[in-house]
Parts: C-alpha cells; sequence; structure tokens
C-alpha cells in the first residue's frame, strides 16, 4: 500500500519530530494534540528544524515555506479521515493509548494502518482496544527523530504480514533505516541500552569509580556521551519506568540498581530538573554522597572494580539473549545499536565487538562477572553452545558472523 497522506498524534517534540520528518519526505501531515496552543507549539519546532537547514544553507526560504504548508494542525480526530497511515506520539499510558486507538478507527479508512511510537508498552495489548488489530505496529522513532535514522518496526500478535511490510517501506521512504523487532520489553535498542546504563549505576553505588570518570572512559571507548549523561539526559523518572518493565519481564538479572530509584525519590531526574549525577542548576547543588552511603548500608556491597567491559558485557550478553529469543537477525542488532544509540562505529557493534574479542573470552569474562558482582552477569546459553561449536569469533573464521 503506498502512503498518500499520514498523520501524527501527540505535538510534543517527539510527534512534532515524526511530523517534520514526514514533511520533509514531500508527504501531507496531520498534527493532532489536545489544544491549539500544543499543535503551535509542535508546528513551532518543525519550523524551527527547517529554519535551521536555511540557516546552514541546506535549503532555501521557499523551500521551507513549501515543506511548512504540507504540515497539517488540528485538534479533531476527522481530519485523519483520509490518512493512509498514524503515528501515535502521546504520553506513555496504556490507558491513553487505548481510548486514542480507538478513537482513530472511528474515523480512519478500513485499509489505514494505526501506528504506535511507543518505546516499551505492548504493541499487543495497545492492538486489543481495536477491532482491526491487524493493522497495529510498533514505529519507534528514536529522539531526535528529524536526525537519528533508526527506526524499531515492532508486530503486535495479530499485525499483518502486510502492515509489517508497507511499514518498512514508508520508513524506508522517509530516509531512516528500518529494523524489524519480534515484540519484547524494551524492543530492542532500549532492552541492551538499560542493561548498560543500569550497570554504571550499579558501580557507581558500589563506589567502584566517580560518575565523571566512568564518562570519560565510555567515551574513551567510543561512546558519543557516558553513561551518567545519558542517564541525565533520558530522565530519570523515566529510566526507573523502563527498568520496571525490563524487570517484570526479564526477572532477576534486569533488577534496577537502588541508587535509580533513590535518584527518583530525591527529585534528582536529570536535565529536565537541573539536577540527576550531574549538577545543571547551581542553586539546587546536593552531593550524592549520603546517597551512595546509605546504599552500600543497606546493601553491604562497596569497593567493587570498574572496567568498561562491566558495561559493555551487559550490552553483548543481552544482545546474545536477544539472538536466541529472534528478537532480531545478529546483523540488525548491530545495526541497531550503532544507529540507535552512537555505538562506535569501529567497533561494528555488541556482536562483532565479542567476535573480535573472543567468545570464548567474553564467555569467561561473564562467568568472573557473574561470581564477583552478582548472577546479573549470567552468560546467555547460547554463548556457551557456540564456545563448545567452536564458533569463537574472528579468530575460527566463525562466531555471531562468518569471517
Amino acid at each position: 500500500m503506498f502512503i498518500y497522506k499520514a498523520g501524527v498524534i501527540g505535538a510534543g517534540a517527539m510527534g512534532s519530530g515524526i511530523a517534520q520528518v514526514i514533511s520533509f519526505s514531500g508527504l501531507p501531515v496531520v498534527l493532532k494534540d489536545t489544544d491549539m496552543d500544543r499543535v503551535n507549539k509542535g508546528i513551532d519546532m518543525i519550523r524551527k528544524v527547517y529554519q535551521g537547514r536555511v540557516d546552514k544553507g541546506k535549503m532555501s526560504a521557499s523551500e521551507m515555506d513549501q515543506k511548512m504548508k504540507l504540515v497539517i494542525g488540528t485538534t479533531s480526530y476527522d481530519d485523519f479521515k483520509d490518512c493512509d497511515l498514524v503515528i501515535e506520539a502521546v504520553f506513555e499510558s496504556m490507558k491513553v493509548k487505548h481510548q486514542v486507538f480507538q478513537d482513530l478507527e472511528k474515523v480512519l479508512p478500513e485499509t489505514a494502518i494505526m501506528a504506535s511510537n511507543t518505546s516499551a508498552l505492548s504493541i499487543s495489548q495497545i492492538a486489543s482496544a481495536v477491532k482491526r488489530s491487524e493493522k497495529v505496529i510498533g514505529m519507534h522513532f528514536f529522539n531526535p527523530a528529524p536526525v537519528m535514522k533508526l527506526v524499531e518496526v515492532i508486530p503486535g500478535l495479530q499485525t499483518s504480514p502486510e502492515t509489517v511490510d508497507d511499514v518498512v517501506a514508508f520508513a524506508e521512504s522517509l530516509r531512516k533505516m528500518p529494523v524489524r523487532v519480534k515484540e519484547c520489553a524494551g524492543f530492542l535498542v532500549n532492552r541492551l541500552l538499560l542493561p548498560y546504563l543500569n550497570e554504571a549505576a550499579y558501580a557507581l553505588q558500589e563506589g567502584s569509580a566517580p560518575a565523571e570518570d566512568m564518562d570519560k572512559a565510555m567515551r574513551a571507548f567510543g561512546m558519543p556521551m557516558g553513561p551518567f549523561a545519558l542517564l541525565d539526559m533520558l530522565g530519570l523518572d523515566v529510566c526507573a519506568e523502563v527498568s520496571m518493565i525490563l524487570y517484570d519481564s526479564f526477572g532477576p538479572r534486569m533488577k534496577a540498581a537502588e541508587i535509580l530509584g533513590e535518584m527518583h525519590k530525591a527529585n534528582r531526574l536529570g536535565t529536565k530538573n537541573g539536577i540527576g549525577f550531574y549538577v545543571y542548576d547551581e542553586s539546587k547543588k546536593a552531593d550524592l554522597k549520603p546517597i551512595v552511603d546509605a546504599i552500600q548500608a543497606k546493601t553491604g556491597v562497596k569497593g567493587t572494580a570498574f572496567s568498561p567491559e562491566r558495561l559493555v558485557f551487559q550490552m553483548i550478553n543481552e544482545a546474545a539473549y536477544c539472538l536466541e529469543e529472534n528478537v532480531a537477525s545478529p546483523s540488525d542488532i548491530d545495526l541497531a545499536m550503532l544507529a540507535g544509540t552512537g555505538f562506535p562505529q569501529d567497533k561494528g557493534g555488541p556482536l562483532h565487538l565479542a567476535d573480535g574479542i573472543g567468545v570464548d573470552v567474553v564467555l569467561e569474562k561473564l562467568k568472573e562477572f557473574s561470581k564477583t558482582l552478582g548472577p546479573r552477569f549470567w552468560p546467555a546459553p547460547i554463548l556457551k553452545r557456540m564456545v563448545a561449536a567452536n564458533y569463537l569469533g574472528q579468530k575460527t573464521k566463525k562466531g555471531f558472523f562468518n569471517y
């Protein structure tokens, strides 16, 4: 099915970013929110993105005007009646999303696709609220949508193969890189990223190293920013919520470090309110030490060793679990982490990195971490099978990939 007109519900940073991407591709896009003030703020954000392109000489003022004419602001679902695809980008609440999809289904043509930009909620559960569940799919853009190339495409239990193919083609028409992901908590990128961030939090609460030193070490490894700067940017409230979703699905290995919950309780949410692991508003300056001391007194764990491997091997291990569960192919797992998190290009992604290090070396290190740091490092079963079969990576010419 060809998409002639699209819609976006939710005119916040994410929704307006998605609408900008759609208009940039040359398609008309309807942008809806609950009141015109919000809609106009969203349209202003789109104009700001285009103005940035004009200022850099990447497009003319007349081209910007043409693109802006493709954006139609509204507060009514009636304006979606001739849309071929609508993407929901509202608050992460299942109750809210159910209402949105029910209202949407009433006005859309029967052939139209209903997509959700949720980063963690179940697509199958969202689809259960409507009659045409075969037309519901996850289409997870990354923030900021105008810049980030990756789009996770997540079919629910009811999603038809035609819907999947149509959404993949649509994402490609937007000049994005779609990756098909089997539905699971956190989908793919967040499922791999959260254990990495969570391990940094464990290392901090255990006094392994200061946040600044760990951030510096991970930037030296090749990540675009350190884990604590990223946690602050994402928001400690959001990370705590996603951690609970992952723990609910995957159990003890996803148990959140105590410091994440304590930061949330202390209203240290990150850049959004001026204080997180770092201080962004000097009037809110407060020491982290009392929080760390209280956690160490409670857990009795302190003075563990920090190394970049401690964080990265969590990511590799979760990638192996994802491969075992057929969440995505090895190449798509690596592509998603390169495009979605800025994983260093020269390392090729977590599975290519494991092949370079040696799958046997990764397995032994995970076993060691499991003994010294806890069972959250328990190796994915596929790693043991690979080592037993001599699939060790580059040194044996076969591992997660062939060489």
